[in-house]
């Protein structure tokens, strides 16, 4: 099993963020059935203020790429990436269009013991 942290701002409008969340507890099912069926097997996104972050456990053979692919090939993914694109900001120092920005692991307490 592997673990992701990825961060990503939302646009800073207490209307837009409200909207956001309601999105998130009625996720549309082909964009969860696509999250499954791209080796991720959990995933929680927390916020702060309009700061974002997400944690995903994957299986051994999670790549970014290959969900990249499956996401391009589903029309119903890309028009909720499209309607989230609404409510996201990139955060500083992205690419142009570059949305969730993988975090680097600078501290794990298992390993400083």
């Amino acid at each position: 099993m592997k673990r992701y942290c990825l961060a990503l701002d939302l646009k800073d409008d207490e209307r837009l963020i409200a909207e956001y969340e309601t999105h998130h507890q009625k996720v549309w099912p082909e964009v969860l059935k696509n999250i499954c069926k791209s080796g991720i097997i959990d995933m929680e996104i927390y916020r702060i203020e309009n700061r974002l972050l997400m944690l995903m456990e994957t299986d051994d053979g999670f790549s970014f790429e290959q969900k990249e692919e499956l996401d391009a090939a589903s029309e119903t993914v890309q028009e909720w990436e499209k309607l989230m694109w609404k409510y996201q900001q990139a955060i500083p120092g992205s690419k142009p269009g570059e949305k969730w920005r993988l975090m680097n692991k600078i501290f794990d307490f298992k390993t400083a013991l």
